[in-house]
């Protein structure tokens, strides 16, 4: 009984407080409000700048810091990159220059400097800077700094510099600098320089230097230096270096390729020192360069053999005239 007194008299308070909010929200005086029992705390309506307890206004001015249960109808007025809103934002589209805590935006939340906490927005969910924490969003969530915890965008989660924890975007997963997680876009995941840990790409997933993990794209994985750990595509992989266990659909590339490489079409390395150590099974083992270890394939090629290949058509570029076909098997004598 006491509990139900104390929600039906909220409720009136909210009931009656309206005209006054939307009063104070679009009056000459905006800036001002009606602070409950006093300027610092308790209950506010209106634009108060600096209170600690239920706070009610329809847009922000000049906030510095409000701590409680914020309920902002829209996003702040001008920016104010410097204010701090800790606790419970509600409304449309809640805002400020730091955000900690829980935001609750029907269309959006968001921050110019900072997020922190959990953060749901129907559109977007997102900061100029750093965004940490659990952050879902209908359209996008995305940091112009970087993005720490778990992350969800129903088309896509993008941090500008690094983006790391369990990311995943309805079409796209990026960030501009390193990603490290799990990592998952319908259409593709990327990063400008490094990819680290279970990282998949519904059509490709790449990484500007390294990628270092279980790394699956539905077409193709590819990193502009390193490709490390499980990697698998559709269609194929490649890098300068490939090192693990790679499986490429049509193929698997690079200058230097370390570990096992199966392909229905082509294992293959760069004309200039390219070098295969270890397993190569596929139709056509194109390895312009020194082969290390066992190849199996319909026709084999290699400059240098110190192992041995297997198929129907073996071919070793520095043997003698007469050895360097052969059936069967083949390797440099």
């Amino acid at each position: 009984m006491y509990h139900t007194k104390i929600r039906l008299r909220l409720k009136t308070i909210l009931v009656c407080s309206l005209p006054l909010l939307i009063f104070l929200g679009n009056s000459p005086i905006q800036g001002q409000s009606l602070d409950i029992p006093t300027k610092k705390w308790g209950i506010s309506f209106g634009n108060s700048k600096e209170f600690t307890g239920l706070r009610f206004n329809i847009q922000d001015h000049g906030v510095q810091q409000i701590n409680g249960i914020n309920f902002t109808l829209w996003k702040p007025k001008e920016g104010n990159p410097d204010s701090v809103i800790n606790g419970v934002s509600l409304g449309l589209m809640p805002g400020g220059g730091h955000l900690r805590g829980i935001q609750l935006g029907l269309a959006g939340a968001g921050a110019e400097t900072s997020l922190k906490g959990i953060s749901i927005g129907l559109l977007g969910v997102g900061a100029g800077g750093d965004v940490v924490g659990i952050n879902i969003s209908g359209i996008g969530a995305g940091a112009g700094g970087n993005m720490f915890g778990l992350n969800f965008g129903g088309l896509g989660v993008g941090a500008g510099e690094d983006l790391i924890g369990f990311n995943i975007g309805g079409l796209g997963c990026g960030a501009g600098r390193d990603m490290k997680g799990f990592n998952f876009g319908a259409l593709g995941a990327g990063a400008g320089r490094d990819v680290y840990g279970l990282n998949i790409g519904g059509l490709g997933i790449g990484a500007g230097e390294n990628m270092i993990g279980i790394n699956m794209g539905g077409l193709g994985v590819g990193a502009g230096e390193k490709l490390t750990g499980i990697n698998i595509g559709g269609l194929g992989c490649g890098a300068p270096e490939v090192t693990g266990i790679s499986i490429g659909g049509l193929g698997v590339g690079g200058k230097y390729l370390k570990g096992i490489h199966l392909s229905a079409g082509t294992i293959i390395t760069d004309k200039s020192g390219g070098v295969m150590t270890g397993l190569a099974v596929s139709s056509f083992n194109y390895i312009r360069g020194d082969q290390v270890g066992l190849s199996i394939g319909i026709v084999n090629y290699a400059w240098n053999v110190k192992g041995v290949q297997i198929g129907l058509v073996n071919i070793v570029r520095n043997n003698p005239q007469g050895l360097k076909v052969l059936p069967l098997f083949n390797t440099s004598f």
